[in-house]
């Protein structure tokens, strides 16, 4: 892969030196050029994934050239409408999302779902994790559910989002695998990473239900143990830490980031984007970009992306009506 870019761009370079005109396309593009439409303001998770998407598939000469739009609103609700109604003028654009796609619409923050846009690629993930303070005595998940059968109250999780978000979601997830009552947990919410930190350095809760990128952070930095990860297998990021059902504990999540493109696309543009998109994972330039990032890659394409979006979508709306949030 190396020795045929080096070979292209120093093609390139011959042909600008003996002055022959008109641009030069790479042998390898795909798509001649994307919009990226991003939910949310800059610097976010959705930010962040389509332009580093984009920065991939440009500088490994996949796509020509990307440009980038922020529409914030209605919890992402905004950009999904207007795809939607303005479908033909937009058959150039890809969207970013991930996982509040199906939460908010579950829970009717906006009308629309997944299934009212062109389904193009799942693209990278982050699982979940539960960690403790660096000094507390609970080691494992084992260690947490013995804490939590003697003093349930005694035992609460906390996390960055509201009651019914993403972190008490997951929370509630991984207790009920483990045999617990979901209603039972006591769910603390906090509205910054570092009141949550906090809290749990204090003794205020047991457990924190976080992303595992940001665990890992922590735990690099010595604040945390990580004591399960919601992935089906170990990450290389910390191996050590193990996963849910390496501990008898039956569950698996990703918050996954992908992409979206307007209903009624054309195949033969779908299928383009795709393969850009698959093809980016080989890429020095994307690996770059994931590592930079901490991303895990999962891709997942057209159908199959279907059916994890539609597995997902079971999945957290049976939590939410037992939890009462449906």
């Amino acid at each position: 892969m190396t020795t045929f870019k080096l070979g292209r761009r120093a093609l390139i370079a011959a042909v600008a030196a003996v002055g022959l005109t008109g641009p030069a396309v790479a042998e390898d593009q795909v798509v001649e050029s994307i919009h990226f439409l991003i939910p949310g303001g800059a610097g976010g998770g959705w930010d962040g994934t389509a332009r580093g998407t984009g920065e991939a598939l440009t500088k490994s000469g996949l796509v020509g050239t990307a440009s980038y739009e922020n529409m914030s609103g209605g919890g992402g609700g905004k950009a999904i409408g207007f795809l939607i109604e303005n479908a033909d003028s937009n058959q150039g654009t890809l969207m970013v999302n991930s996982t509040p796609i199906v939460i908010r619409s579950l829970t009717g923050v906006f009308p629309h779902n997944f299934r009212d846009l062109t389904l193009v690629s799942g693209t990278i993930g982050d699982y979940a994790a539960i960690v403790v303070g660096k000094d507390s005595p609970i080691n494992s998940m084992d260690d947490l559910l013995a804490a939590y059968d003697a003093d349930p109250s005694a035992t609460a999780i906390g996390g960055g989002s509201v009651p019914g978000g993403m972190d008490h979601l997951v929370a509630a997830m991984v207790m009920e695998a483990a045999g617990k009552d979901a209603l039972g947990v006591k769910y603390i919410p906090y509205d910054a990473g570092g009141k949550a930190m906090a809290a749990l350095l204090s003794g205020e809760i047991a457990a924190l239900s976080t992303g595992f990128s940001e665990a890992v952070d922590l735990a690099n930095a010595g604040e945390v143990k990580i004591i399960g990860v919601t992935s089906e297998e170990r990450v290389d990021a910390a191996p050590d830490a193990k996963t849910m059902k390496e501990q008898g504990i039956d569950t698996t999540f990703v918050n996954w980031r992908g992409f979206f493109a307007a209903p009624g696309l054309p195949e033969d543009k779908l299928a383009a984007y795709q393969d850009a998109i698959a093809k980016m994972y080989d890429t020095p330039e994307w690996e770059e970009v994931r590592a930079r990032n901490g991303w895990v890659n999962i891709h997942n394409s057209g159908d199959d992306f279907k059916a994890f979006l539609e597995q997902q979508e079971q999945q957290i709306g049976d939590l939410m009506k037992k939890l009462g949030f449906l």
